[in-house]
């Protein structure tokens, strides 16, 4: 875990003065509104990159209806959303802790479950699920579903989650290809065409290898500027290239890099229009996906990054925690009310805390920033699949990363962890990858005589996975 950086330069922590000082105990917390805006900053420009991302994914898919979203307006509710509940975070829970769409959230919602119903009810749906993590929150369940599911079942739905939306990259940006007779073949997915042909490819290419060289070099916003490289050099190359199609963004400079945010999209959900479209069990195991989605990563996050500020109480616990979870649970409502897919805590925030940031006065700056990123949409709106793809590869690798923490020589923990990392790429579905950890752990379990260890929830859970993967040899069986 990496200490915070200082300033020699910096000016030695004072008692408080004056009482923006005292409401975010700057000075008690040992630092300085230089270190606050400085960490500020450097959050933001390292999770800046879910600006043009968001938009890509949610519209980049098309509903049951053949609808999809207006880029523009994803665009500016995605940064409406982070800069409301980031300044909130800063206000209330007084915590260096930015919030934005989530990577992996917004996958489900694009790919998951609009494809079953309409965007506005894909989004009742959000609204839905961030409700109810409010309630767990303010009933203390949220805890002991966490406490009911094992680590290493946790860590590998990060793992799966990281590497399907890594696959996500290498498909949408024609790195990887559906053969189209693949009955005939021995493979079902290629390599390009076949091969790795044309401008738009290279584009891809050069910046999956700038993001990692960035990456590995430390260098702080390592995404975003690999993003915004690579755009530039995109939109050279259509300038002066025969480029035949980028695909469903051209890097074609706007007339204006400035316009009047677009809101569109707020309010656009139906709270339960999804029942109308699809069974009631399919939408409890959707909504279960999107919360063990969300509040996992949240948790994970909240206590690293304030473990690294070295704000974590004697008993190592963080500080309002009930308080941080709420927010972070009315992030998500606002996210489906937005149309943004669910809001969550970003770990990126961790920049900010190397920088210095302790307080939530550096969310006052981040949040800032994403405010003024509201005016400047037609920019965000010119980046091309190819240049913002390599930032899902490397956000898959970050979370793939967890990897290292499941105990592999455990077979009846390591089998339903490897079940659940490899079926979620590979059929294209988290909450698939889900369902067969679960089930293969609580099987496992048993047959080993240790069913009494698994808790009632995860049998619950198991058990409603069990029935959506068997619904149609029961629909058969019953004669529905």
């Amino acid at each position: 875990m990496q200490t915070l950086t200082t300033d020699p330069a910096d000016p030695a922590p004072a008692r408080a003065h004056g009482p923006l000082d005292r409401f975010f105990r700057i000075s008690e917390r040992g630092s300085t509104y230089a270190r606050e805006i400085r960490g500020g900053f450097a959050t933001f420009f390292t999770m800046a990159y879910i600006l043009v991302l968001n938009p890509i994914i949610l519209g980049s898919t098309e509903d049951k209806f053949g609808q999809t979203l207006s880029a523009p307006q994803l665009a500016t509710a995605t940064a409406l959303v982070a800069a409301v509940m980031t300044v909130i975070m800063g206000v209330a829970g007084n915590l260096p802790l930015a919030l934005a769409a989530g990577l992996g959230l917004n996958a489900v919602v694009a790919f998951q479950i609009a494809p079953l119903m309409a965007w506005e009810d894909a989004m009742g749906l959000v609204v839905l699920e961030g409700l109810l993590i409010c309630v767990l929150v303010l009933t203390g369940l949220r805890e002991a579903v966490m406490h009911a599911i094992p680590q290493p079942l946790k860590q590998a739905i990060s793992v799966g989650i990281g590497m399907f939306i890594a696959f996500i990259g290498f498909v949408d940006a024609g790195f990887v290809s559906r053969i189209p007779d693949a009955a005939n073949t021995t493979v079902p997915v290629q390599l390009g065409t076949g091969t790795l042909t044309g401008w738009p490819m290279l584009v891809f290419c050069l910046g999956v290898l700038l993001t990692f060289v960035l990456m590995a070099r430390k260098v702080r916003g390592a995404i975003l500027i690999s993003i915004l490289a690579m755009t530039v050099f995109a939109v050279v190359v259509n300038e002066f290239a025969d480029v035949k199609s980028w695909g469903l963004t051209s890097p074609e400079l706007p007339g204006t890099p400035v316009a009047a945010p677009d809101f569109g999209l707020l309010g656009k959900f139906d709270l339960f229009g999804a029942f109308g479209q699809i069974g009631v069990l399919t939408i409890v195991l959707l909504i279960f996906t999107l919360i063990l989605s969300d509040f996992f990563d949240t948790m994970g996050t909240v206590v690293g990054v304030t473990a690294e500020a070295g704000l974590l109480d004697e008993h190592g616990q963080v500080p309002g925690l009930g308080r941080v979870l709420f927010i972070d649970s009315a992030a998500a409502v606002a996210g489906g009310v937005s149309s943004s897919s669910s809001a969550t805590t970003y770990i990126e925030s961790a920049a900010g805390v190397g920088e210095g940031a302790r307080t939530g006065f550096a969310n006052l700056v981040t949040g800032g920033l994403f405010a003024l990123a509201l005016f400047f949409t037609p920019l965000l709106t010119l980046v091309p699949m190819q240049a913002a793809a390599p930032a899902l590869i490397a956000v898959g690798f970050l979370m793939m990363t967890q990897v290292r923490h499941i105990d592999w020589d455990r077979f009846e923990l390591a089998v339903p962890a490897f079940l659940t990392v490899v079926v979620m790429p590979f059929t294209y579905s988290i909450s698939n990858g889900i369902g067969a950890g679960f089930i293969s752990y609580v099987v496992i379990k048993a047959f080993l005589g240790k069913g009494r260890e698994v808790h009632w929830l995860l049998w619950s859970t198991a058990g409603l996975f069990l029935v959506y993967f068997a619904i149609d040899p029961l629909k058969q069986l019953l004669g529905v």
